[in-house]
């Protein structure tokens, strides 16, 4: 896991950087003496997975920088005070480590959150992806592969980055199953990747494929919506 401290004591961050180093489930990214700091070192790049986290931090507490996040890393808390507790939990951390800390109690920590880190990202996995079935297979397929699905009756055709797959399912049976913040029916033959469109024009939208780009027509009914579900810069 990629973590970061946010401590305000030197002593005690500087502690908890030599635990991270001697454990090998962690990646240390990033290290703060203030939540403000944190927030505002543009140099960091890397997905945090875990927060080591004070509580009583100068202009900005612990608290309300769990309130600044908008993804949700898994956080441990570190501090001298059991008074916060009930409240910390109430922001769903994982743990609540009172000061002073042993290396055997933030690793027992780090345990609980790496095994719940791995346990969400099993689901974040299984939750973009779908199986179809080919003959007496099932293939699966991540959704980031499927560019566009077209009507064929009672059969679809799946065109992917690798291959066109024939499956015997209803478009509209198969529109109920993916999610709509990532696939959108365009046309009552059509269902295609919003992510995967790389132009629009008049009626028409277009998707590079393995061999050359797909032109889709767009239904009149269904314009509106697909033209709102676009992160759209205009005047």
């Amino acid at each position: 896991m990629n973590c970061i401290i946010i401590e305000d004591y030197d002593e005690s961050r500087k502690l908890v950087e030599i635990f991270v180093h001697k454990t090998r489930m962690l990646q240390l990214v990033g290290s703060y003496a203030s939540a403000i700091e944190a927030i505002n070192d543009t140099k960091q790049t890397e997905k945090i997975d875990l927060v080591l986290l004070d509580i009583e931090l100068p202009e900005m507490s612990g608290m309300e920088y769990l309130k600044t996040l908008t993804s949700k890393p898994v956080v441990i808390i570190l501090s001298a005070q059991e008074k916060y507790a009930l409240e910390a939990f109430e922001y769903d951390v994982t743990d609540y480590i009172l000061k002073p800390i042993t290396y055997s109690r933030f690793y027992k920590a780090v345990s609980r959150a790496y095994a719940r880190w791995r346990r969400d990202q099993n689901i974040q996995k299984i939750q973009n992806e779908i199986f179809v079935r080919k003959g007496g297979s099932l293939i699966r397929l991540h959704y980031d592969d499927i560019l566009w699905i077209e009507s064929m009756e009672n059969y679809v055709l799946l065109m992917t980055v690798n291959e066109k797959l024939t499956v015997h399912f209803t478009l509209r049976a198969l529109n109920e199953k993916l999610p709509g913040d990532i696939f959108q029916q365009v046309h009552r033959s059509y269902i295609v990747n919003l992510n995967k469109i790389n132009l629009i024009r008049s009626n028409f939208l277009y998707i590079p494929g393995t061999g050359e780009t797909k032109k889709i027509p767009i239904g009149k009914s269904f314009k509106s919506r697909l033209v709102s579900s676009l992160n759209l810069l205009s005047n």
